[in-house]
């Protein structure tokens, strides 16, 4: 099944009411989508990738192949395990420097694809920014993560995007702000038996002071299916290892941007 993809430069032409409803579908159904004429830089997009590759090979790639992750793997006798195959780190204050135009041209489109998104709920066009702005509007960060070669692709358990494309996710908070009405997904990489693979991740979170609830715009539907109540009751079940290792880095005092 292929993930829908949008195309921004028909957002000035004829096909402008097309787009718009392909990105609500995909909002309202999937929950995520791929963004093609983004408006990000396509070098900066691989300048980016090349830096974080090189910081693997050269620092990374030896000390995650005698991880416990790994280790365990090598004993599971093919059993499926629920392992993290993930290996982020942190951009320290004399790296960034190397990419710290991303995250602002990264901002810059979320921030347009928010009024879209506004756009189709019948909101103004600044309901989200305004929703997920505390004293100093919403929050920014880069992500990156790197999921190296694994021999056991059948038990680590995202299909190759489009070149120079954006994969959308439309997260939790946005599920809330539109009462339900854009869904969140769970989603994970699929991990490759001969070569790594690379996620460079903007996150456009509320800040921390921000309150987010159900704009009263979208009233919540009067009926539900019990499937709706029961993924509403698990979802966040599988995302609890991730939020665990979270509260342990920001514990430790670790800052920056992941």
């Amino acid at each position: 099944m292929e993930i829908l993809m949008i195309d921004l430069s028909e957002l000035g032409g004829e096909n402008m009411s097309k787009t718009m409803a392909i990105l609500h579908h995909a909002c309202e159904k999937w929950g995520c989508f791929k963004i093609k004429n983004h408006g990000v830089d396509p070098e900066l997009m691989e300048k980016v990738k090349r830096f974080v590759n090189t910081h693997y090979e050269e620092n990374l790639k030896a000390s995650f192949y005698v991880s416990e992750t790994a280790k365990c793997l090598e004993h599971a006798n093919n059993t499926t395990l629920d392992l993290d195959w993930e290996w982020p780190f942190f951009l320290w204050h004399c790296l960034k420097s190397n990419i710290e135009d991303f995250p602002n041209l990264s901002n810059d489109f979320a921030e347009k694809l928010s009024e879209l998104i506004c756009e189709n709920l019948g909101l103004d066009k600044d309901h989200i920014n305004r929703a997920f702005s505390g004293r100093n509007g919403p929050s920014v960060g880069m992500k990156v993560a790197k999921y190296l070669e694994c021999p056991y692709t059948e038990t680590v358990g995202v299909p190759r995007t489009h070149r120079c494309s954006i994969c959308v996710n439309t997260g939790d908070q946005l599920e809330v702000v539109s009462n339900g009405q854009y869904k969140s997904v769970l989603h994970h990489v699929m991990v490759e038996k001969n070569g790594s693979r690379l996620s460079v991740a903007t996150l456009y979170n509320p800040m921390d002071d921000a309150i987010i609830l159900p704009t009263t715009k979208l009233p919540y539907p009067e009926k539900y299916a019990f499937g709706d109540y029961f993924h509403a009751a698990t979802k966040f079940q599988g995302k609890e290892p991730r939020l665990e290792s979270m509260r342990k880095l920001m514990g430790n005092g670790c800052s920056g941007v992941a």
